[in-house]
């Protein structure tokens, strides 16, 4: 259905290192040509535009292969009904707040493309972990960040409600790859100059937990989820 979107597992699973890959990106390319996840062990982040798949990793970008396994993601068939095309510079708060004039409302799902020229984009790429797996919010203390300025590429992601948090990531969730399909991560901060917006709302969820003995045992009841989110987006 072009109305719903598909998420493997959960954003609080991640939290608490639950990072074992239960899909390959060839069932996951039967979901949706268009998402966002990260990879086996927290391998790098995934990016889907197009029915392309990138796997971005320190900063880089190359084809994801049909057997990799990824144990969280974000999928969807992206259509773009609503076009906005912006020809100003804008920090990410002005592009959210442009993205948020043009929702019908804030309890609902968005697929969200943004293609053009970006004066900066703030990335970065989770690394690879060791078991036993660390927190996420341990990860995130040396994760690597990337920076690219005047750049042409795109930025593929989703605005999940707030009341969805644990569940997804509330509020916008971005990753980037760059024109030549050779760069870019998790988006940490952006400065948009000449770019045009697709937009499309969702109404439907489709959860796919993950079915692992890890995931059934892992302590998921959190008391400041949303801190947590903020620590490691």
């Amino acid at each position: 259905m072009t109305s719903s979107i598909y998420q493997k597992s959960t954003m609080v699973a991640l939290l608490e290192g639950v990072y074992d890959g239960t899909i390959t990106k060839e069932e996951l390319s039967q979901k949706g040509d268009f998402g966002l996840g990260t990879f086996q062990a927290l391998d790098g982040e995934m990016l889907a535009v197009d029915g392309d798949f990138y796997h971005l990793r320190e900063g880089e970008a190359v084809k994801v292969h049909s057997k990799d396994i990824l144990p969280f993601a974000v999928m969807t068939y992206f259509k773009g009904r609503t076009e906005i095309n912006l020809d100003k510079v804008l920090t990410q708060k002005e592009l959210e707040q442009q993205l948020e004039a043009n929702m019908s409302s804030q309890n609902v799902f968005y697929a969200i493309k943004v293609e053009g020229a970006f004066q900066q984009v703030k990335t970065r790429t989770v690394a690879k972990q060791n078991k036993p797996y660390p927190p996420m919010t341990k990860v995130a203390e040396s994760q690597p960040v990337f920076e690219l300025e005047n750049v042409k590429g795109t930025m593929v992601g989703f605005f999940t409600p707030a009341y969805v948090a644990g569940i997804g990531v509330p509020g916008y969730h971005f990753h980037f790859i760059d024109e030549y399909k050779t760069a870019g991560g998790h988006v940490l901060d952006v400065t948009v100059e000449h770019v045009k917006i697709s937009l499309e709302e969702k109404t439907s969820l489709e959860l796919d937990l993950d079915n692992t003995q890890r995931f059934r045992n892992a302590d998921l009841d959190k008391e400041d989820i949303q801190k947590e989110i903020e620590e490691v987006e």
